[in-house]
Formats: structure tokens, C-alpha cells, sequence
């Protein structure tokens, strides 16, 4: 008894020190290197994956995966030499086991390829050659076009690329709502916020009053928000629709519960969240009155944020 009463208080003190001391005893090694790597807790990382590797046997697409994550962790705490260490290790081991099986059959191949390659990228850039890191991306996605992972390495891609450049014409398939997607001519002299959304996606949701409240002030001075989006194969609740059924209910029972800001046109076309590597829901692209990109942000912005980026392009 005494025993485990000391052992009781010993594991609740280890607790209270760092509730990461002791990572979740279920669920998978690859969910526990995931929290330790959003946790930028690297060397428990690494000691928790060293103290479960056996040399002897064939990686795992799990090991891979949970291998994937530390080397995240290691970009997300900066410590260049790590990351590059475990994304080789995660891109040429499922490189090793797609010889065997493809990519998109296996629920933990994409996240430990996907991952190994957008470390290495950002690795190349932070050490000192982006060249380097452009042009693996752009490699890589050629080799993986048509896999699930060729978004998310677009969206790397474009990270080091796009800002600078100018921004390519969207593609149109359809739009939604009553304003039609403006022509490149039209958008020419304007400062122009393009808000890639999804029906699915709640940040999206509580992105709009935001570029509302900036259309508002802005708009007299220039200021155009233009909301690409694209069909996903789903309606409310995951229901299976086609394209057809789709556009119905984003024109029908969503619009009436969410309506569209009236003064955001809304293309449609898978093709434009796969070039503009739209991996995260929302991404904004601010672009100048030249055409040309200032801003590729996968992720939601603050009112202060973007006003920040909006104003000293309309002076």
C-alpha cells in the first residue's frame, strides 16, 4: 500500500511539473509527436521517438508519419539541423515504401511524405538558398500531381515564390450569387484581397464580417474582395452531392443561411485552389495596384492585420 501511494504522488508531481512529462498512455505514437511538436517540446520529442525505434525492421507508414512530426516540431522551434535530419528521413522512407504501395492507399504515407517535404523546403530556405527550395518544391510537385499531397506542396511552393510576382487570372467554371467574377481588365488600378473559402470552413466564416467591416471603409479608395471558392463532392452534414447538387444547395439553403457579402464576387474552380496551393482554408493573396502579389497567407487575418497590409498599398 505504501508502495503505491508513493507512486501515486510521484505520478501526480511529475504531472504538475510539465502536463507534457507524460504524453497521453492512448492513441497513437503519431498524435503524441504531433502535440509534442505543436508544443515545441523537441528533445522529449526526440527522446520519445529514439526510445520506441528498432533499427532492425522495415519503417511503418505510422513510423514515418510520427517521424514526419518531429521533424515539423524541429521547423516550428527553428532548430534547422533536426528538421532536415527527420524530413530525410520521412521523404526517403516513403519514397521506399511507395515502390510497394501508392501514396493515397495508405492513411499515413501522405502526412509523412507531405511533411517531409515541406520541412525540407523551409530547411533549403532557412539555411540560405531559397533557389534551393523553390526548386525542389516545384519538382516535387510534378512527381506528385494527382496525389493529396499536391496542394499542400503548392502551398509551400508559393510561400517562397508568389510575393512579388504578379498574380495569374483566375479560372472560372461558375460563380456564385449575382456579381460576376470581374475580368483582369476590371481589377487593373485596384487593390485587390482575394479570399479563397469553404462552404465546410468555420475560420471562413468569421473571416467574412472582417473583409466586410474593410470593404466598408476602404472600397472608395480602391479596395476589391474577391472570394474564390470550389466544389468539394459534399453538402451540409457530409452528404455525398454532385457538382450539380452541390452548386444547388450553395445557391439555395447555404447562401440563405450564410449569406454571400453582396459586393464579393464568387468564382468557382477546383483548378484555382490547386495552383494557388489552397492546402488551408482561408488563404488571402493581397495584390497591388500593379498586379502584383504582396501578401500569400494561408490562414485567417485580424481586422489590424490586414489593414495593416491594405493600407500603404491604396496611399
Amino acid at each position: 500500500m505504501r508502495e503505491s501511494r508513493k507512486f501515486t504522488i510521484s505520478f501526480l508531481l511529475m504531472c504538475m511539473i510539465s502536463p507534457l512529462a507524460v504524453v497521453a498512455q492512448s492513441g497513437s505514437l503519431v498524435s503524441q509527436m504531433s502535440d509534442l511538436a505543436w508544443a515545441e517540446e523537441i528533445d522529449q520529442a526526440q527522446a520519445l521517438l529514439e526510445g520506441q525505434r528498432i533499427d532492425s525492421e522495415q519503417p511503418t507508414p505510422e513510423w514515418l508519419a510520427a517521424v514526419s512530426w518531429m521533424a515539423r516540431g524541429a521547423s516550428f522551434a527553428e532548430r534547422w539541423d533536426l528538421a532536415e535530419q527527420y524530413a530525410s528521413e520521412a521523404y526517403e522512407g516513403s519514397l521506399e515504401l511507395m515502390k510497394e504501395r501508392p501514396l493515397d492507399a495508405e492513411r499515413f504515407l501522405p502526412t509523412a511524405l507531405g511533411a517531409g517535404i515541406e520541412v525540407l523546403g523551409r530547411t533549403f530556405d532557412a539555411q540560405g538558398d531559397r533557389a534551393r527550395a523553390v526548386t525542389f518544391l516545384g519538382t516535387a510537385r510534378q512527381d506528385f500531381a494527382g496525389t493529396s499531397i499536391e496542394t499542400r506542396i503548392q502551398k509551400n511552393f508559393l510561400l517562397l515564390s508568389l510575393e512579388g510576382e504578379s498574380f495569374p487570372a483566375l479560372e472560372v467554371d461558375d460563380y456564385l450569387g449575382s456579381v460576376e467574377p470581374p475580368t483582369p481588365d476590371d481589377l487593373e488600378g485596384k487593390v485587390v484581397v482575394f479570399f479563397f473559402w469553404a462552404h465546410w470552413c468555420p475560420d471562413c466564416k468569421r473571416q467574412e464580417p472582417i473583409l466586410t467591416a474593410l470593404h466598408e471603409e476602404y472600397s472608395d479608395q480602391g479596395l476589391v474582395v474577391v472570394g474564390p471558392t470550389q466544389l468539394y463532392g459534399f453538402v451540409s452534414r457530409g452528404q455525398n452531392a454532385t457538382p450539380e447538387e452541390e452548386l444547388a444547395y450553395l445557391n439555395g439553403d447555404y447562401t440563405a443561411q450564410f449569406p454571400l457579402p453582396p459586393f464579393m464576387s464568387v468564382p468557382i474552380s477546383n483548378d484555382n485552389f490547386l495552383n494557388f496551393g489552397v492546402s488551408t482554408t482561408p488563404t488571402l493573396v493581397i495584390v497591388d495596384r500593379d498586379g502584383v502579389v504582396q501578401r500569400y497567407n494561408p490562414g485567417d487575418l485580424s481586422h489590424e492585420e490586414l489593414a495593416g497590409l491594405i493600407e500603404p498599398l491604396l496611399d
